[in-house]
């Protein structure tokens, strides 16, 4: 879409045109996030963040850069470098009623946070049998592609999705950036947020007064806990998160050049999982390929995979094939477009799925 003029948007096909808004915005993934931040601010003082050089520098990547400015070092908190002070402290201001967004600077640095996250941040709940809400977000800036050193690139989602009591969500783009970020929020429940880092410059039209549907709203398209189909086909499925939903999206466009017609789903929501809508594409396309930066071994999309076997195995012509990354540390930098899920390597399940 380009945007022409007087708040007219052209379709680049010719297929007609749009009024728009003008709070509509292209704007960066890393922005949307910031804007989204913005906006609990104001609407809930009883919001605040906190995480290593999140104030004055506006964190590493400027995703909260001008907050701790108008919003003041009490709401705003650049804390010592210690992820399990960050988190152990946003426990105990959730317990008094606060609502505290924490940054882990890294997502390799979450782990000295862990201990405090699953046997903590995750169970305080159930263990007061709910009479208890923690409603922390830890932002976790994730995945490869920035040429980064060891412990910068990791994907360790899977790791707390498989704990109970956490929600684990990722949006792929600046618009579901901008809703989910205050969706998560105003959820009563602990949520890891990830954000794919790699995505951060990536722009796209943001409408920025558009409502934010409620948190875990079963029936709204929208809602935190939904994926979303972001491309219908009828051949196979593909199921990505994060940063892989573009790439998904590129080979879907590649397959289509070759006259194979590929739906992509964006889970939005790696835990809880919205199998319903995975499952309906893969009833229609009857076969299904799922792609995820993280380990292949014991990832997300082994989830994925069984669930959809179990729920089509009478309409699934082939088996469920997974995309990922290798079981082995994430490489140095100029090797990791070998170790990252690429066009090729998508569209080569996508070929052997289609010749069973």
């Amino acid at each position: 879409m380009v945007r022409g003029v007087r708040g007219v948007v052209r379709d680049r096909c010719g297929r007609g045109e749009r009024a728009m808004s003008a709070d509509v915005q292209k704007i960066s993934l890393a922005k949307a996030i910031n804007v989204g931040l913005r906006r609990a601010l104001e609407q809930d003082p009883k919001v605040l963040l906190m995480g290593e050089d999140i104030g004055a520098l506006g964190g590493v990547f400027r995703v909260t850069d001008g907050l701790q400015k108008d919003f003041g070092k009490d709401r705003v908190v650049d804390t010592p470098l210690a992820e399990s002070g960050i988190v152990g402290t946003a426990i105990g201001l959730a317990l008094r009623g606060y609502r505290p967004v924490c940054e882990i600077q890294f997502d390799g640095f979450i782990f000295p946070a862990f201990d405090q996250i699953t046997t903590q941040l995750a169970k305080m709940h159930y263990r007061s049998r709910g009479r208890l809400n923690l409603p922390v977000v830890i932002r976790v800036p994730y995945g490869g592609g920035i040429g980064a050193i060891e412990h910068h690139s990791e994907s360790p989602e899977a790791l707390f999705a498989h704990t109970a009591g956490l929600r684990v969500v990722s949006p792929s783009n600046p618009a579901d950036a901008f809703t989910m970020i205050q969706q998560a929020i105003a959820s009563p429940d602990p949520v890891l947020f990830f954000e794919p880092k790699g995505r951060y410059w990536d722009k796209a039209e943001v409408d920025l007064a558009a409502g934010v549907a409620a948190p875990h709203d079963a029936s709204a398209p929208t809602g935190l806990d939904r994926a979303q189909v972001v491309r219908t086909g009828t051949d196979v499925t593909l199921v990505a998160y994060g940063p892989t939903v573009a790439v998904a999206l590129k080979a879907a466009a590649a397959a289509q050049a070759e006259g194979t017609s590929v739906e992509v789903v964006d889970l939005r929501t790696i835990s809880p999982l919205d199998t319903a809508t995975v499952v309906e594409s893969v009833r229609r396309t009857r076969r299904c390929v799922v792609v995820h930066e993280a380990p292949t071994l014991y990832g997300s999309g082994a989830e994925v995979a069984a669930r959809v076997t179990e729920e089509c195995f009478y309409h699934l012509e082939a088996p469920v094939l997974r995309v990922g990354g290798f079981h082995s540390p994430y490489p140095v930098s100029k090797l990791e477009h070998e170790y990252l899920p690429g066009l090729d390597r998508v569209l080569d399940a996508v070929d052997r799925t289609l010749a069973f």
